[in-house]
Formats: structure tokens, C-alpha cells, sequence
């Protein structure tokens, strides 16, 4: 396991230098070095590692997400409440819907056949638009018009509303009955995952300062440690909690560390946020190469072009209910291309469940897998390439 960490980081940063060098976006680089270095190319990478991968890009989605929450304001979040609210869900409605109306007569597939695989394309990809926008923010691009908040706030949702629905599609699939529940689930696990991420953020802020007070000063290190423990606890609640009532342990994640950024001297949040980017420089390289790792060229090549069509069509739904979100906003015409563009990339839930129906033993399974496969290859590196090409151009530098 030890030689494939080596392998993994030197490859991966050495990659991204070149793409970053020929001016192509990094995530590029370790997506490809990914692939290449995983189990249906050269097959480098311990399958000890392999079988802890999902793990391990959870740690590394946990360390981004606590830094873009350091880098939130509330009165950010508070400009972009309505059209956040919308982006949650209203583009992934749009896709799926796409992928149901339109799959029977490309795929052959039944609609709600078409429906379980819309719902697995339909989420967009954290682990790609975080850390973009956690830049956009640091650089000031379209922070005048709180566009990275929007875009942050809308993607942290966005996978919540997907999950459910896909397992909500997965049961009717496999002729189970849906109740209602099913879909209260959605506002309840939104709700709920904030709640207890603000309470938490209070509680560790409170905590801080009465060691300060008591002469027993916390090194912000040890505090970075701190944070990331109790992060790790919270999305692992979720899964404690998921046969008793729907949580997102992500969305607790970003509303504690927001908390924590808020209610901490300013000194100090800038000195998290400073160590918690150092450490994504580590985990960035384990989170994309492992992502890209996961793609299974065999499925890319017997997938063909109808499902490749199929992916090209939904994004096309996708973009018109990301316009639609922008409706009644003071947001230009560069401004919503560029939240469109932002919208694209797909990575992160596609490779936790696009293998799910394969592995239940549906019939579309392979399809599913293929469907997934193609939306990371097609979308991560256009999604990623296009904000880093067009945020300059498209977005506002402010003060």
C-alpha cells in the first residue's frame, strides 16, 4: 500500500504540473493519471487501497468542504438564498427528466429504468466545483454578486436531492412501494444536516474560547485536528442515523465550519483556512487520481454512442434549469454561462453509485456503470477545463 501512495502522489502532482504548464486544468492530469494507474489499465494500485478508496476521497471531499465553509459568510448565503435553493434541485429535475422521457428510444429501456440512471447522472460533482469556487472566493471573482456562494450552496444540496431520489427510483425499479416519506426525507435531511452542523460549529467555537480563557490556548494544529475529527464523526452519522431519519453529514460538515470561520477571531479563520489548503494539497492528488482510478475503460468502450448522446442531451436540460434559476437575479449573460458551465462537471457520486445497480443485479446495470463511466470522462474535464478557461472573462475580479 505504501509504494501505491508513492506512486499515486508523485504521479499525480508531477501531472498536474505538466497540465497546469500546457494550460489545462489539473483535475485533468490526475483523472488521467488515475485511469492509467488503476486496475483495467496498468493496475499499479494496491488493492488494499483500492478497497479503502472511497473512504479515503470522502476524507479528502471533508478537508475542502471544512475549508470553503472557513471561506463562507452568512451574509453571502444570505444574497443567494432563493436561486441556491432552486440550483439545489431544479437542474438535476431537469436531467432526469430528460434521461426518462428520451432513454426508451435510444437505450431501449424502460422509463423507469431510464429514471434510475437519470438520477445517478444527475448529480454534479463537490469534489470539482469546491475547490473551484473555493478559489473563485480567495481570488474575488464574482464574490461582488456572492456567484461562488450561490454555485456552493447549490452544489452542497444538489447531491442530497439526488441520493434520495435515486433510491427512491432503485425500489420502484425493483417493484417495491414508495411512500411519501420517501420524498419528505429530502427537506428533512437538508434541515437536519444543517441544524446540527450550526449547533456543533457553536459548541467547538464555545469550547475555543473558554481553553483560551482558562490560560490553556489550543495550537491552531491541534485545532485543525480537532475540526477534521469531529467532521469525520459527523458524516459517519449519517450512516448511524440513515434507518431512523434521513441526514446529511456533508452539508453538517460546511454549516460547522462556517460557524467555526464566523465566530473565530479573524486571524484565526485565516490561519485555518491556510492549513486546512495545505492539506488539500495532499488531498487533492488521493481524491482525483483515486476518482479516475475507479473509471473502468472496458464499459467507456461498450457503451457506444447512444449513451454518449444521452449524456450530451440531459446536460442540454441541465443548462436550461440552471438559466431558469437565474431568473430575477441581478446575474449578467457572462455571469449565468459561467454558473452553467460550473453546473457540468460529474464525478463524485457517479463513482460511489453508478456500479450499485450492476451489483443488485439489474438489467440495466452495465448501462448504468457505462452511463456513469462516460459522465466522468466527458463532463469532469469539461466542466473543470471551462471555469478554468472562462471565470477570468466571464466573472467580475472585486476588491
Amino acid at each position: 500500500m505504501l509504494a501505491s501512495l508513492g506512486i499515486i502522489f508523485l504521479t499525480g502532482m508531477l501531472s498536474a504540473e505538466i497540465f497546469k504548464r500546457i494550460r489545462l486544468p489539473r483535475i485533468l492530469g490526475m483523472l488521467i493519471v488515475g485511469v492509467v494507474l488503476g486496475s483495467h489499465v496498468l493496475n499499479l494500485i494496491d488493492t488494499s487501497l483500492l478497497a479503502i478508496s472511497a473512504d479515503l476521497r470522502k476524507i479528502a471531499l471533508v478537508i475542502i468542504l471544512i475549508k470553503a465553509g472557513l471561506s463562507l459568510d452568512i451574509k453571502d448565503l444570505k444574497k443567494v438564498g432563493r436561486p441556491a435553493l432552486l440550483m439545489s434541485f431544479l437542474p438535476a429535475l431537469f436531467e432526469i427528466t430528460a434521461f426518462t422521457i428520451v432513454s426508451p428510444y435510444i437505450l431501449g429501456i424502460s422509463r423507469i429504468e431510464g429514471a434510475v440512471i437519470g438520477s445517478i447522472l444527475g448529480a454534479v460533482s463537490p469534489a470539482v466545483v469546491v475547490p473551484k469556487t473555493v478559489q473563485l472566493m480567495e481570488e474575488k471573482y464574482g464574490t461582488d454578486k456572492s456567484i461562488p456562494q450561490l454555485i456552493l450552496a447549490g452544489a452542497s444540496l444538489d447531491d442530497v436531492f439526488n441520493i434520495v431520489l435515486f433510491s427512491t427510483f432503485i425500489t420502484m425499479a425493483q417493484g417495491g412501494e414508495v411512500s411519501a416519506v420517501s420524498f419528505v426525507n429530502i427537506p428533512v435531511s437538508i434541515i437536519l444536516g444543517i441544524a446540527v452542523g450550526i449547533a456543533v460549529g457553536f459548541v467547538l467555537t464555545c469550547f475555543f474560547e473558554l481553553c483560551f480563557k482558562k490560560k490553556a490556548k489550543i495550537r491552531n494544529s491541534t485545532k485543525v485536528i480537532i475540526i477534521l475529527a469531529v467532521s469525520f464523526l459527523l458524516t459517519a452519522l449519517e450512516n448511524v442515523l440513515a434507518d431512523i431519519v434521513s441526514f446529511s453529514g456533508l452539508l453538517s460538515v460546511i454549516s460547522m465550519s462556517c460557524v467555526v470561520g464566523m465566530k473565530s477571531e479573524k486571524s484565526v479563520s485565516g490561519r485555518l483556512k491556510e492549513k486546512f489548503g495545505k492539506l488539500w494539497i495532499a488531498a487533492e492528488v488521493m481524491l482525483f487520481v483515486l476518482v479516475g482510478a475507479a473509471v473502468d475503460i472496458r464499459y467507456t468502450v461498450s457503451a457506444g454512442g447512444g449513451v454518449a448522446a444521452m449524456i450530451f442531451i440531459s446536460l442540454a436540460f441541465r443548462c436550461v434549469g440552471v438559466m431558469l434559476c437565474m431568473i430575477g437575479t441581478k446575474l449578467n449573460i457572462k455571469e449565468r454561462i459561467f454558473c452553467v458551465i460550473a453546473y457540468m462537471p460529474k464525478a463524485t457520486v457517479q463513482a460511489a453509485i453508478g456500479s450499485v445497480p450492476l451489483a443488485m443485479g439489474m438489467s440495466i446495470g452495465n448501462t448504468a456503470l457505462s452511463t456513469a463511466v462516460l459522465a466522468i470522462m466527458i463532463t469532469a474535464p469539461l466542466g473543470a477545463f471551462g471555469m478554468d478557461v472562462t471565470y477570468k472573462k466571464l466573472l467580475h475580479q472585486g476588491k
